[in-house]
């Protein structure tokens, strides 16, 4: 018994002396590759540094990279130094994991996927103002999971960069210039082409208007208060506040050129014709009238008419009575009194 248990030992021995050069070997290889693998993070985070990532996203990128390039290269010393487990288990074994990993984290590594595919395609760059969905800002930083925009009331939105990679952005500021334009109202009576005018050469004086390309003055249709225009101009840089500024100083520009000119700005109006209703051409759409009568064209009757009490009517006729009541004005009108029952048709 003894001697069976030294002659296993004697073949493990053995078996370890077998393994002991492959495993050098690839203890040799894994140190070579860790020196390949730092050079290939310094790489990466130096090519996305020039790309316009920032020093924590390009930092990160690194990383990543090393870390896919560590896993190869210890795949490649674990087949050396262990000739009987071959490449194919090892990228088997790493391929049920992965679909494991994925499900578990699945948001997470989408995620993280933008934000690669974000760093490499650029779709806007670090400092540009962007609009996604309801929100809009300055772009800060471009994270793995998110990225970071600062808004124009300072306060900081973490969006996540599988919704912008795949949703629709606005570049605001991806060229130099940008067109700005604002809606205005002329009245019915006022030239269009001297309006036009006017409104051109306030926009050429107004600060921050370029003069290339040239602003302009459009008719964009007839509305309901006159003749409804757009004034259009163009700025550089397209940055939120200069195009604030832009506008506020061509729109006041606008305004004073238009009332110096005397060109009238009117504001919406609405004429009510009231009408009772109770003539007796109403109901019959060919004698009815709506408002007023044509010229020269006759008021119809009225409906019905209103009988009066004879003691009202008399006291219609015979002016102010002994009580002081006034007399009416036409016929249909009751006398009005300190003496209420007149205008109650004389019962007291």
């Amino acid at each position: 018994m003894f001697d069976e248990a030294l002659g296993r030992l004697h073949a493990l021995g053995a078996s370890a002396a077998a393994l002991l050069p492959g495993l050098l070997v690839g203890l040799v290889v894994f140190a070579l590759g860790l020196l390949v693998v730092r050079g290939v993070r310094a790489g990466v985070t130096r090519a996305a540094a020039l790309r316009d990532a920032s020093a924590g996203s390009a930092a990160v990128l690194g990383r990543i990279a090393g870390g896919v390039a560590t896993l190869v290269v210890f795949l490649v010393s674990a087949s050396i130094a262990f000739p009987s487990v071959s490449a194919a288990d090892l990228f088997n074994l790493l391929g049920i994991g992965g679909v494991a990993i994925g499900f578990a984290f699945r948001d997470v590594l989408q995620n993280l996927l933008a934000g690669v595919l974000i760093l490499l395609t650029r779709p806007f760059r670090i400092g540009d103002q962007i609009r996604q969905g309801d929100q809009e800002g300055t772009v800060e930083d471009v994270w793995i999971r998110a990225t970071v925009l600062r808004t124009y009331d300072n306060r900081r939105i973490l969006i996540p960069n599988a919704s912008l990679f795949t949703d629709k952005i606005e570049v605001i500021t991806a060229y130099e210039k940008r067109r700005l334009q604002f809606p205005l109202t002329i009245g019915n009576g006022d030239d269009v082409s001297r309006a036009r005018a006017t409104i051109v050469g306030a926009l050429r004086g107004a600060p921050g208007v370029l003069a290339d390309p040239p602003p302009e003055a459009l008719v964009t249709g007839l509305g309901a208060a006159g003749v409804d225009m757009a004034a259009r101009f163009w700025i550089d840089p397209p940055r939120r506040r200069e195009a604030v500024d832009a506008l506020d100083t061509a729109i006041e520009a606008v305004k004073d050129a238009l009332a110096e000119a005397g060109i009238d700005l009117p504001y919406p109006t609405t004429q009510v014709l009231w009408h009772d209703q109770t003539e007796e051409t109403d109901g019959d759409r060919a004698r009815q009238r709506e408002g007023w009568p044509a010229r020269g064209r006759a008021v119809p009757r009225p409906r019905w008419a209103v009988p009066r009490d004879a003691s009202v009517a008399g006291a219609g006729e015979g002016g102010a009575g002994r009580d002081g009541a006034v007399g009416s004005d036409g016929p249909g009108e009751a006398a009005v009194g300190p003496d209420r029952s007149a205008a109650r048709g004389g019962t007291p």
